[in-house]
């Protein structure tokens, strides 16, 4: 799983009974790994042993990234999978070692996997002693990184780090960055959508508002009364619907408006009205050597100096850098998809404006900005920005590349306390 946003700008104004009009929008985006391709239809076992220095590896996890099939090697280093035939990325793990990745396609799967460890080689030293300053600055950064991992919204309320303590934060003033590690695998306990997840960090960091992270996620059922597990059902399905996992499932099968999803499609241009960087530069130096108090904020009249323009100027640094503009609505699957020799591409020009109409916003996601205002709550909106051209989406509805495409607005609000697993097929 790989997340980035970055905020600028100002609360969406659009709603999906408008039609082509300017939008400017709250620049929000984040990033799912999802790699797993699947046929329910027939089951296989795959089998193998994880080795280290030749000797077999006890207690190692081995698990199918982002699902809730895995196991442990035993006393021998050996494990056996059960899994439908399809494409995974079957992960190794262990405390101390580097973490196995490998790309598993069970139709040419013929006889069992040797794993052959290899140790991590980390400074845990200088981590410590960077990582854990004070305890005052540990708890602001792990609470920033609470915020940006598991999110604000209502499931991530009932999201938990079990083992806070194994993670370690630097930050860099001269960059205004924040980096985080984890010296073991997290326990993460969802009690909203009835998980504990493992999750092996490979990579945080916030720099300039840009938030990045990855790892790879191993789900267990958590056990619970006849009544909990009612309340995780409804729960996950609360999660599934209107979710990216949701949404290419129903473009790929051609369902997509049947299911509730208005897909419109827009193109970002720079806003005419801000000012460039380099006006906006030179607009500073000449308040800064004006030598004179000013209050940038402040109305003014038509300019009767320099000074006057150059604060007229830092004025309109607020506005949103694009704007951007809806110019064809109600788009179906096939407007948005290709079929190339039995696969699908998820194949578009310039972005798309998805709204969910089935249901609403989060009262956080409507005051998730320190100068939003409450409103009445709108069908969840979300905007597909791809990267490249020309995307595959798998069998069950999942990107191959899911870094080709950031996605923005409601989509990168509900963050991992929103994560399924991808063997998770929703009971209406």
């Amino acid at each position: 799983m790989a997340v980035e946003w970055c905020t600028e700008g100002l609360d969406p104004l659009w709603h999906p009974n408008e039609r082509l009009y300017p939008m400017r929008t709250s620049f929000l985006s984040i990033l799912f790994l999802f790699v797993a391709l699947v046929d329910v239809s027939a089951q296989i076992a795959v089998e193998g042993r994880v080795y280290f220095d030749q000797k077999p590896m006890p207690n190692v996890s081995v698990f199918l990234n982002n699902t809730t099939v895995g196991t442990t090697t035993n006393s021998d280093g050996e494990f056996k999978l059960h899994m439908p035939d399809g494409v995974y990325e079957l992960v190794i793990s262990h405390i101390g070692f580097k973490t196995i990745k490998y790309n598993l396609d069970t139709s040419t799967y013929t006889e069992p996997f040797f794993f052959q460890l290899s140790e991590e080689k980390l400074a845990l030293d200088e981590v410590v002693v960077v990582g854990r300053q004070n305890d005052e600055e540990w708890n602001h950064n792990f609470a920033v990184f609470v915020k940006e991992f598991l999110g604000t919204s209502e499931f991530s309320t009932s999201c938990t780090i079990l083992n806070p303590n194994v993670l370690f934060f630097e930050f860099d003033p001269e960059k205004n960055s924040l980096t985080a590690q984890a010296m073991e695998t997290l326990r993460i306990k969802n009690e909203a959508l009835g998980y504990e997840i493992r999750y092996d960090l490979e990579h945080f960091s916030i720099e300039n508002k840009l938030t990045t992270y990855a790892g790879f996620a191993y789900f267990k059922e958590l056990s619970g009364r006849k009544n909990k597990h009612r309340k995780w059902k409804k729960n996950r399905l609360r999660a599934y619907k209107g979710s990216q996992l949701h949404f290419y499932r129903s473009v790929r099968n051609h369902t997509a408006q049947e299911e509730g999803f208005v897909i419109h499609q827009f193109a970002r241009k720079k806003n005419p009205k801000r000012p460039t960087e380099e006006e906006l530069s030179k607009a500073r130096k000449i308040v800064a050597s004006s030598n004179v108090r000013v209050t940038i904020s402040k109305k003014i009249g038509p300019p009767k100096n320099a000074l006057d323009s150059a604060v007229l100027t830092l004025n309109k640094a607020r506005l949103p850098k694009y704007v951007d503009y809806l110019y064809k609505a109600d788009l179906v699957s096939s407007d948005i998809v290709q079929e190339m020799e039995a696969k699908t591409y998820l194949k578009f020009d310039d972005n798309l404006r998805i709204t969910y109409l089935h249901e609403k916003e989060e009262e956080g996601y409507i005051l998730r900005n320190p100068f939003s205002k409450p409103r009445k709550a709108l069908p969840q909106t979300s905007n597909i920005i791809p990267l490249t051209d020309g995307i595959l989406i798998y069998n069950e509805g999942i990107l191959a590349e899911p870094l080709h495409v950031r996605y923005e607005e409601y989509w990168s609000y509900e963050k991992f306390a929103h994560a399924l697993p991808l063997d998770y097929e929703p009971e209406y």
